[in-house]
């Protein structure tokens, strides 16, 4: 039997800004979590990792030209943190504002001495459903710098391609860095679209052998959700062909070459939202198919019911009108009146003419094939 969808993770509202409000105000929320700075330097032949506790030293560690560094943020408490990148990084406040806004859609900006990019990060909890994360990026010549909202370890599998030394994610830049985490985003897409299409497969045979209502709430869960995707995946193939026709010079050939294989993923992903949208439909219009015609089984036998007694319920209605053949007091006939309510075995008879009635009614709808 199918259980009731989780509801999907909602944005509070005061993360929207007011009507009115000046831009490039850098918004820390109260329930932001604290953020943990991570600084990964990394080359050919060289990989170190370090959190960072002291972000004013933050720029000073970013010395060694011969080095890529992925500077990874995983919560926007810190305004001391946002201090740094306006002052020493030179972030112009209205990318600090749209990073702690957290509920921009995928975008790629150029700047002067940096791009600016935006992702949406999907993931399912087991108590939360479908989550919906912001992903940021500040890309600079060897430098990488994301934001996440939360703690999750989304971007583990890169951290383990750099530690493992393997492909091109040392050699490449950090333009490929940028490109390697939005490929294991878009990854994510595809794992929880396969994971619906299982459960869409699952319901679909659940509806044969049995149709309940709960399976209803699951299809439209799981239909609301697919928008969510949707919006994002249409959000993230705009994005990514801004990346492959910019001429930033922080963007690599290399990059473009990697990020059309991105690119194309992405049309994969809205063709999966399209098609399990087609059989969310097909399930629902299924489901109340398969209720109208339970529903029409059940009108069936009940009106098959209400044939056989309706005659009987006419002569039993006759017969109980009582009209007499003789005045009781007088003993004068009364014509017209009814002379078998005084037939020896006349309630005899009269069950035996109802009987024969009822039996041949279900002879009849028996030769029409209505007990099938």
């Amino acid at each position: 039997m199918g259980k009731e969808p989780k509801k999907s993770k909602k944005k509070k509202q005061r993360n929207v800004p007011l009507a009115g409000s000046s831009p490039g105000l850098v918004y820390i929320d109260e329930t932001a979590l604290p953020s943990i700075v991570t600084l990964h330097s990394y080359g050919a032949g060289h990989y170190h990792a370090q959190e960072i506790e002291n972000f004013s030293s933050l720029k000073g560690q970013l010395l060694n030209p011969e080095y890529t560094y992925w500077i990874d943020v995983k919560g926007l408490k810190s305004a001391d943190l946002f201090d740094v990148l306006l002052y020493d990084f030179h972030i112009h406040n209205l990318v600090l504002e749209d990073i702690t806004r957290t509920n921009e859609r995928p975008k790629y900006e150029e700047y002067e001495a940096y791009d600016f990019a935006i992702s949406r990060m999907l993931y399912v909890e087991e108590e939360s459903g479908l989550c919906n994360e912001q992903v940021s990026y500040i890309l600079m010549k060897n430098v990488l710098i994301t934001f996440q909202e939360g703690h999750v370890n989304g971007m583990d599998p890169v951290r383990q391609r750099l530690k493992a030394g393997k492909g091109n994610i040392r050699t490449a830049g950090s333009s490929y860095l940028m490109y390697a985490i939005m490929d294991v985003v878009i990854d994510k897409y595809f794992i929880i679209l396969n994971d619906w299409s299982e459960e869409l497969d699952r319901i679909d045979e659940e509806l044969i052998e049995k149709p309940d209502r709960s399976l209803m709430y699951v299809i439209q869960g799981i239909k609301r959700d697919l928008i969510s995707v949707r919006r994002v995946a249409w959000a993230e193939r705009d994005k990514l062909n801004d990346i492959l026709r910019t001429d930033s010079p922080y963007i690599t050939a290399q990059t473009k070459m990697f990020t059309k294989d991105a690119y194309d993923h992405c049309i994969q992903t809205m063709e999966m939202v399209e098609s399990l949208k087609e059989i969310c439909i097909s399930n629902m219009d299924m489901y109340l198919s398969l209720i109208s015609n339970r529903m029409n089984q059940i009108m069936k036998v009940l009106t098959i019911i209400s044939s056989i007694f309706i005659p009987l319920t006419f002569i039993a209605g006759i017969y109980g009108m009582n009209f007499a053949k003789q005045d009781p007091v007088t003993g004068k006939d009364l014509p017209d009146n009814m002379p078998e309510l005084y037939t020896e075995h006349g309630y005899l008879y009269t069950m035996a003419v109802m009987a024969i009635i009822a039996l041949a009614q279900v002879f009849y709808f028996w030769r029409k094939g209505w007990f099938k």
